[in-house]
């Protein structure tokens, strides 16, 4: 008998991968550090002409492997000095559909992310608040009224470090 494979048999919905070089992957690099840089800054910086940087972002982007571009705010800044992550586990899916949940979740301004995950909770929320009370305030006026809130467990965000992910 044969150990089973470990190579991913493509799916069907798989998006096609594109072909990256060096100088995608440096665009990318600069990109993620700062996404306002314009194609001529990136050119300088990798030595390329502003047209070929510019024709390689608008490749990527077509491509999908540029999403978008994202305004970083400062949270503590403007006031919110607390994160917290929520798992949330529902209590009656049958009852309660996931859309009609991820509708009233996304509608609470402090959640700032919802991901629907595999494993002991169904939800993993990123919630912002101004202090401790704020957050208990939200969470028992907020997300422990949604429709189909079972078990709720909080983890109080304490440090956090940026780090880009990789790139082919």
């Amino acid at each position: 008998m044969s150990p089973p494979s470990r190579t991913r048999r493509p799916c069907r919905y798989d998006p096609p991968m594109i072909d990256l070089d060096e100088s995608d992957r440096a665009i990318l690099r600069a990109l993620q550090t700062d996404a306002t840089l314009k194609a001529s800054e990136l050119g300088r910086r990798l030595d390329l002409s502003q047209s070929a940087t510019w024709r390689r972002i608008k490749r990527l982007t077509d491509a999908g492997v540029i999403a978008g571009r994202r305004l970083d705010l400062d949270t503590d800044k403007l006031g919110f000095g607390v994160t917290v992550f929520l798992g949330v586990k529902l209590a009656t899916k049958g009852r309660v559909s996931l859309e009609d949940f991820e509708r009233a979740v996304t509608a609470i301004p402090e959640v700032q992310t919802v991901q629907h995950v595999l494993g002991l909770y169904d939800y993993r929320l990123r919630v912002i608040a101004r202090d401790l009370s704020d957050f208990e305030r939200v969470l028992r006026r907020r997300i422990m009224t949604l429709p189909g809130v079972g078990n709720v467990e909080a983890n109080v965000l304490l440090s956090e470090e940026r780090r880009p992910g990789p790139i082919g």
